[in-house]
């Protein structure tokens, strides 16, 4: 059976109101998608930002079959030494040959560990659902998005994106609201995989984050008020329950590939598909 190690960058602070708020921290729902997926594996949890976490050394990294980096509120742009730990960790990942995969702010650091930049968006966030993402020509043969349509729309809920992928990478797909939507990243022997979007949530999970930012984004402008947001989050708590309903994907606006848990999931099944050709040792 495989071995998962699953990265998460919350603090642990972040991480207890992750669970008060939706049941598991970020890196507990990696763990319940992947034992979806696939039945069997083993998964080790380890919080790289934390002072007291031991070091993976490159040696012990290497005996994993992938690692998965999550999402979290870390911005990797500001220095500290939360986000030192977590680059630190991910450069070490590369050099290990792992193949590796992130979701939004895994993304954003595996970006910023191989030397490319992150930012706050200037804008606006995106959140909910991130409409319209294309792939490029690049991406429309890559096999991360393998089976994805020309466009899709995806579970997402970021502030900050990628201003410049490094040396090394490959932009896959994109949309109006931000360029590097899904990317491979080459850098130190080692491969990564990620997308700014979030295909290992369960659609309660984004109905429960957009709920608890409410005022964050009224004020970003994507909603004239908490009640439409609250409203927004019932509509996509209420899809959960019922993928299938042509009322919530009219009311919505979205399909199957938003809508349907093994459609969602797509990256994360051709990453996982895909890693016998990834390993670089």
């Amino acid at each position: 059976m495989p071995h998962f190690l699953i990265a998460q960058s919350e603090l642990p602070e972040e991480r207890e109101a992750r669970r008060r708020r939706a049941g598991k921290s970020s890196g507990e729902t990696y763990a319940a998608t992947l034992a979806q997926m696939r039945p069997g594996a083993n998964t080790t949890i380890v919080s790289p930002t934390d002072d007291d976490t031991p070091t993976f050394t490159v040696e012990r990294l290497a005996r994993f079959d992938a690692v998965f980096l999550t999402g979290s509120p870390m911005h990797v742009y500001d220095d500290g030494p939360e986000v030192r730990r977590q680059l630190e960790f991910m450069r070490r990942v590369f050099a290990s040959g792992t193949p590796s995969f992130g979701s939004c702010a895994g993304l954003q650091i595996a970006v910023a560990a191989a030397g490319g930049r992150v930012r706050k968006m200037p804008e606006r966030m995106e959140a909910g659902i991130a409409r319209r993402i294309s792939a490029t020509e690049a991406g429309r043969t890559h096999p991360l998005l393998a089976g994805r349509p020309p466009s899709w729309d995806a579970a997402a809920l970021h502030g900050d994106e990628v201003l410049e992928l490094p040396a090394g990478a490959t932009l896959l797909a994109s949309n109006a609201v931000t360029q590097v939507q899904a990317a491979e990243i080459r850098h130190d022997g080692g491969v990564f995989w990620g997308v700014q979007y979030h295909p290992e949530l369960a659609l309660r999970e984004i109905a429960i984050a957009i709920a608890a930012q409410a005022d964050e984004l009224v004020e970003a402008g994507l909603a004239d008020s908490e009640d439409d947001v609250e409203a927004r989050a019932r509509d996509i708590d209420a899809l959960h329950d019922a993928p299938e309903s042509r009322a919530l994907h009219w009311r919505l606006g979205v399909d199957g590939e938003f809508a349907e848990e093994r459609l969602r999931r797509r990256e994360i099944a051709n990453f996982l598909a895909s890693l016998p050709d990834l390993r670089t040792d």
